[in-house]
């Protein structure tokens, strides 16, 4: 236990709490902290509509190489960062196996950019989505699937209106911790997106770059992820324990 809230306790101890506010009021500080939540926001929204299909598809499906497609999705849990990072590189880059059509074809280049940092995100985080909603959609009770089908319902009916309702409290603790960790994302980002201030310097590049320069900084940024780590495990305590909120 010390090991793990000494540290944490540094943060809290070591903390500018007098020059808190001047700190996260810097034009710097605000432009990292809104394109964290902006692209986090939408690396979740990707990972939603995305994800839930995914998931659907390994829990029901019973086609060959199911086993091998789910081990394939959460491999970016056990990944480095940084070697998704250069896996994307090698797949959206300029002349990646993908980025060369695009760039040839749309003139679209992805990598150093603002939706380079979506898609660094969603690729870190989305996995985190698929187990939580897989595991519902396991356990989920199909008679109420079959019962609405034979009285008429088509697959997607069905879906939307009984699977979706049941699994709901999953999706939105998979949506949760898919938001928390793309928030967090640092190794990915920095070599997929890059480091560029107003561009791709999320909140964790910031802090890379603050603890440099201007530790107290760096100490401010960290206080904020902390929050929000926080904040996610108390939304998340009912999953975790089986009990409600309060």
């Amino acid at each position: 236990m010390l090991l793990l809230l000494v540290p944490l306790a540094g943060l809290l101890v070591r903390a500018p709490w007098e020059g808190l506010p001047r700190i996260l009021l810097t034009p710097e500080v605000r432009e990292a902290l809104r394109l964290s939540l902006v692209c986090a926001s939408l690396a979740t929204l990707v990972s939603v509509v995305l994800g839930v299909p995914l998931a659907y598809v390994l829990a029901r499906s019973q086609a060959p190489g199911v086993r091998l497609l789910r081990a394939l999705v959460t491999l970016p849990l056990v990944l480095p960062p940084v070697v998704g990072g250069v896996a994307l590189l090698l797949a959206f880059g300029r002349n990646g196996i993908v980025g060369r059509h695009l760039d040839a074809w749309f003139g679209l280049t992805i990598p150093f950019s603002t939706p380079a940092v979506v898609v660094a995100e969603t690729f870190v985080a989305m996995p985190f989505l698929v187990v939580a909603v897989e595991g519902a959609l396991r356990t989920a009770d199909r008679g109420y699937d079959e019962a609405a089908a034979t009285l008429g319902a088509s697959r997607m009916t069905v879906f939307l209106r009984v699977t979706l309702p049941i699994i709901r409290p999953a999706l939105v603790a998979g949506a949760v911790l898919c938001w928390a960790r793309a928030l967090g994302e640092f190794g990915a980002t920095a070599t997929f997106a890059g480091n560029f201030e107003g561009t791709t310097r999320t909140m964790p590049l910031a802090v890379y770059n603050a603890i440099q320069t201007d530790p107290d900084a760096a100490i401010a940024l960290s206080l904020v992820l902390l929050t929000v780590s926080v904040t996610v495990l108390v939304v998340l305590r009912g999953r975790w324990t089986g009990q409600g909120a309060a």
